[in-house]
């Protein structure tokens, strides 16, 4: 494996930590949100990545291939004062656990980190073979 496809494969595990980073903070942001567009409330999403494998079978990093919705149960929650709160009281909240979430971004935080670190090293390692050139 040559120092160029380590920075590709770095690249784009960075692009892919950026979307799950995007992903949780949308999560986050709609955590409480009972009517979206739809009249629904908000369904938690996950960014879903696979291998990028070239013809030869050889790694290139990895892709985003979607974004999908969470098959978790939405809350009930009893709020009768709500605007949303049904004949009985109980509102449909997001599937959103927001623990969960920060747990997640930490994790997204430290791979990305991870990446950039790689990025550097093969950064440094190109620099010291030109300087060996000299």
């Amino acid at each position: 494996m040559g120092l160029f496809n380590t920075m590709r494969i770095s690249a784009s595990g960075l692009s892919a930590e950026r979307l799950r980073m995007d992903t949780i903070t949308s999560n986050i942001t709609n955590a409480t949100t009972t009517r979206g567009e739809d009249g629904k409330p908000y369904v938690r999403k996950i960014a879903v990545f696979q291998e990028n494998l070239d013809e030869a079978k050889n790694l290139n990093g990895v892709k985003a291939v979607g974004i999908v919705n969470d098959e978790s149960p939405l809350k009930s929650v009893y709020d009768p004062t709500h605007p949303d709160a049904d004949e009985d009281g109980y509102v449909l909240m997001p599937n959103v656990n927001l623990l969960n979430e920060m747990a997640d971004m930490i994790a997204a935080s430290r791979a990305y980190e991870a990446n950039v670190d790689t990025l550097n090293a093969s950064k440094s390692m190109f620099t010291k073979t030109l300087e060996l050139g000299r």
